[in-house]
């Protein structure tokens, strides 16, 4: 499956981070750092609270901006969450769905996320589908049944016409926050397995060309290394990504 069709995605991912003038303080010091990098898409993935003001401070720049949750409906008594149709009225262009955070603390289940998955397809979001396995998993030699399970269950009902934008996150749970990472040989490993399934899914047309991001303690020194492999086609960084330097590291990094 060739990556050359695959443009790099490196995504911040800011968690429960920064207020809107520390965001509006990021952006502004973003954007000259990577301001002559074109080899990749970047995307900043932000609070509710904070996204109209990050979208404003980064407009007319080739930065795209993610929200980090949505909900599958355009509007209805939904205490807290936030529509399709809200997202697309401030420009947002990006979701990030089923976070392993989403699906460790809030209850997120493969099932809302195929529900979130469809949503954001049909009113032209694009959606970045994260998946991945526990520490627990991994040891009892299940990483594969594993992606293979949450990939085809964030898939089910999936059109194949509609699923150019979709874009799938590996994260490796017991990697996030911890400072361990993946070598690139079990990263590639995972994103092949995660590519297999796409292509049983939809097609193998989609598979080749859906880019497969790497999330798990994403490092400035580490990117190179993971963006050089076949099946890796981008980056979903938290941590390193709160800083402006930093993250446009990975940016010049992913270059490969």
């Amino acid at each position: 499956m060739p990556k050359v069709t695959r443009k790099p995605l490196i995504a911040a991912n800011w968690k429960m981070f920064k207020t809107p003038d520390e965001a509006v303080a990021f952006v502004r010091a973003f954007i000259p750092l990577v301001a002559t990098y074109s080899h990749a898409e970047i995307v900043l993935s932000a609070s509710p609270t904070l996204l109209p003001t990050v979208v404003a401070a980064a407009k007319g720049t080739a930065i795209h901006i993610a929200a980090q949750d949505m909900h599958w409906k355009e509007s209805g008594a939904y205490t807290g969450e936030t529509s399709p149709l809200q997202l697309k009225a401030i420009a947002v262009t990006h979701v990030l769905i089923g976070h392993s955070e989403r699906r460790q603390y809030f209850n997120e289940t493969d099932e809302t996320v195929n529900l979130k998955l469809k949503a954001a397809l049909a009113h032209g979001l694009v959606p970045i589908v994260c998946v991945g396995e526990l520490l627990s998993e991994r040891e009892a030699g299940k990483t594969a049944s594993v992606l293979e399970s949450q990939t085809a269950a964030a898939l089910v009902g999936i059109d194949p016409a509609i699923a150019g934008p979709l874009v799938i996150a590996y994260e490796p749970v017991w990697a996030i926050g911890t400072g361990k990472t993946a070598t690139p040989e079990m990263a590639d490993e995972a994103h092949k397995i995660i590519r297999a399934q796409i292509a049983k899914s939809l097609s193998p047309e989609i598979a080749a060309s859906t880019r497969i991001l790497y999330g798990g303690s994403v490092k400035p020194a580490s990117t190179a290394a993971l963006l050089a492999l076949e099946d890796i086609d981008g980056a979903l960084v938290g941590g390193a990504s709160l800083e402006p330097e930093s993250f446009s590291q990975i940016v010049a990094n992913s270059a490969v």
